[in-house]
């Protein structure tokens, strides 16, 4: 009697499983069959055309697609564009700090490496990463498929930026083996540890502990290097000062902060047009000027080479500040006060 229970109960679940999968194989079917975008359409043929793909594997993959109309909210009011006080503070407090040594303390050997064959100072690797993911984790939840097609099909500002980067996505999947359809990353479509976007995985991940993958997911020393080999690929001077705190005066401080973050003036020109540097920098050196929101006003300092660099990570002022401030604090704590990092 009890053998005869066991075997129904296993037929009924037999009937039930394959019902089930009968009816997603319908759904997946019906799905493939919707007719997709013209947009889409015409960026699959393009594919097809320059770099080989199959259409219907394509048309496949876009068929399951979802369109997330939250993403193109979130790109429109990004968190780097509140005041800096009020970026300052979700950033840099004492767990980051604490896990930032931490961070720091686990891949030391791969820092010192990355500190020495690519002249970023280990800090600002450390606090890149701190401020992208945690130190790996949070790395995100949105399938990167979906953000980047969402926006490069619905966010008509940046369409052709993530076009590009849908399409290095793409060819980034078919290189390394991995389904398009389960990376999972930002709202922004950045991957990994170091929040690579589909274009700066292909261009700048390493190898950088010679395994014979770049895995930017769960692999700390290959995330390490490749932000030292970002950082030093835009122009990172080694040694060199990142930002310092002025005085300015009124008298054209608009007209120099509006040439933008680039910089292209000497530091005695900036002298001449009334900014007082309140450490030391050389007047040969080239900065610009720029203001940082704080709770008493605005503060202002000049953004060197190696600041601007870091606005290459990130294109923002207050992401640059957090990165240079965080990696200061995560030194303090890791380095003897001899080492102090400069301005």
């Amino acid at each position: 009697m009890q053998g005869s229970i066991v075997k129904a109960f296993a037929r009924a679940v037999t009937v039930v499983l394959g019902t089930a999968v009968l009816i997603a194989g319908h759904a997946a079917s019906a799905a493939a069959q919707q007719p997709l975008r013209a947009e889409v359409a015409a960026f699959i043929e393009d594919m097809v055309r320059k770099h080989g793909f199959e259409r219907a594997a394509l048309q496949r993959v876009f068929s399951q697609v979802q369109w997330r109309p939250e993403i193109v909210r979130a790109m429109s009011a990004p968190a780097t564009a509140r005041p800096w006080h009020e970026f300052r503070s979700r950033y840099i407090d004492a767990t980051r700090i604490a896990g930032g040594v931490k961070f720091w303390e686990e891949n030391a050997a791969a820092l010192l490496r990355a500190g020495r064959e690519y002249g970023v100072p280990e800090e600002i690797i450390v606090a890149t990463i701190g401020i992208e993911t945690f130190y790996g984790r949070n790395t995100g939840t949105v399938k990167v498929i979906d953000a980047l097609a969402t926006l490069a099909f619905e966010f008509p500002a940046r369409a052709e930026l993530f076009r590009g980067e849908l399409e290095e996505y793409l060819l980034l999947a078919r290189e390394a083996g991995f389904d398009s359809l389960s990376v999972r990353g930002s709202y922004a479509g950045a991957m990994g540890i170091p929040q690579f976007l589909p274009s700066s995985y292909r261009k700048y991940a390493l190898d950088f502990d010679g395994d014979g993958r770049r895995n930017l997911w769960g692999d700390p020393t290959d995330a390490i290097g490749s932000v030292a080999n970002y950082y030093r690929t835009f122009g990172w001077l080694t040694g060199e000062l990142v930002t310092v705190p002025v005085e300015a005066g009124e008298s054209g401080i608009d007209v120099t902060i509006a040439a933008g973050i680039k910089p292209q003036l000497k530091v005695g020109e900036l002298r001449r047009r009334g900014v007082v540097p309140l450490a030391p920098v050389s007047d040969e050196a080239e900065a610009a000027l720029f203001a940082v929101e704080t709770e008493s006003g605005l503060r202002y300092r000049l953004g060197l080479q190696n600041f601007y660099v870091i606005t290459r990570y990130n294109r923002s002022v207050n992401y640059a500040m957090a990165v240079y401030e965080l990696a200061r604090e995560i030194r303090a704590l890791t380095k003897p006060a001899s080492e102090a990092p400069r301005q």
